[in-house]
């Protein structure tokens, strides 16, 4: 199944219901950064967090940004979302493994360290972010999330994450947000009746791996209480916008005096995106031309 994303409504609009796959795009931040199991569940479901996050935003441009700095060996986690469907992360310590947890699971949390702290910064396309920071209370990513919904965003929420991989990689990844909106937050019976049937899910990825598709999982949840898809499917992507042309920029931004010592030192520049691993190397030719363009822009 496609990475996609669908929004729906229920209770006469007093739910708002997002749902996500991101198998594919997964697949690819592991593979570019070389994660390792535990690393590649705790990108996933960041990755897919940011993109159901960023799917009420309303302007284009709009985005999220999400830092988890937690006190376990992955040391920390990036991930930058928008609403136009991009997505791209990366995590400090790529190669950290760790045992299964009591459950026989992916041990996310351990990983991630259950102390620590979680930052949400939400771009909304013009003016000055907004940047809030919650506590960590497990690490295992959707807990925290959740915690920041309610605490930060007053907002009743439901949140459901996974990321399953197997030995030729990711086989199933993406999740679910349910949120109670205010005109509908007040009916106590409602939000209980839906904590509960999502707390009996078995989880995410077990129902993808049983080829539930997104409407499937909202019509198990939500289709007694007048269950609202909505028409337009949204396809989503692993995309980083890191460039050659950035590269030559930023390395513009050093000064004549710090190109001319890569060039007489290594003959020339290589860097590469923390977001999407992807290497770009500058010549010693390239970078005395960018020492010729500052030396036109200062008349010297």
């Amino acid at each position: 199944m496609a990475d996609q994303l669908i929004r729906a409504t229920a209770a006469e609009g007093g739910i708002r219901a997002v749902g996500v796959i991101t198998t594919r795009l997964t697949e690819e931040a592991r593979h570019r950064h070389q994660l390792s199991y535990v690393a590649t569940a705790a990108l996933g479901r960041t990755m897919a967090a940011g993109l159901l996050l960023a799917s009420s935003m309303k302007r284009p441009e709009s985005r999220i940004n999400i830092r988890v700095k937690g006190n376990g060996p992955l040391q920390g986690i990036l991930v930058d979302a928008g609403l136009d469907g991009t997505v791209r992360g990366y995590v400090y310590e790529p190669q950290v493994e760790l045992p299964p947890n009591e459950l026989g699971k992916l041990d996310v949390g351990g990983a991630v360290g259950r102390e620590g702290f979680l930052y949400v910064v939400r771009d909304i396309g013009y003016g000055y972010p907004y940047s809030s920071t919650v506590e960590l209370i497990s690490g295992e990513i959707g807990d925290d999330i959740t915690h920041y919904l309610v605490t930060s965003e007053q907002t009743p929420s439901a949140l459901v994450l996974g990321v399953f991989v197997g030995a030729d990689g990711v086989q199933a990844a993406g999740g679910i947000l349910l949120q109670v909106l205010p005109k509908a937050a007040s009916d106590e019976e409602l939000v209980q009746k839906l904590e509960s049937r999502v707390g009996a899910l078995s989880g995410f990825t077990p129902l993808l791996r049983q080829a539930k598709t997104l409407p499937d999982i909202f019509e198990q949840l939500l289709g007694d209480m007048g269950l609202n898809l909505l028409p337009e499917t949204q396809m989503v992507r692993f995309d980083c916008k890191c460039s050659f042309h950035r590269l030559l920029g930023a390395l513009k931004m050093l000064g004549e005096a710090e190109l001319q010592d890569m060039i007489d030192k290594d003959d020339g520049a290589e860097a590469t995106c923390q977001f999407c691993g992807e290497v770009y190397r500058a010549s010693s030719h390239e970078l005395a031309e960018l020492i010729e363009a500052l030396r036109e822009e200062s008349g010297s």
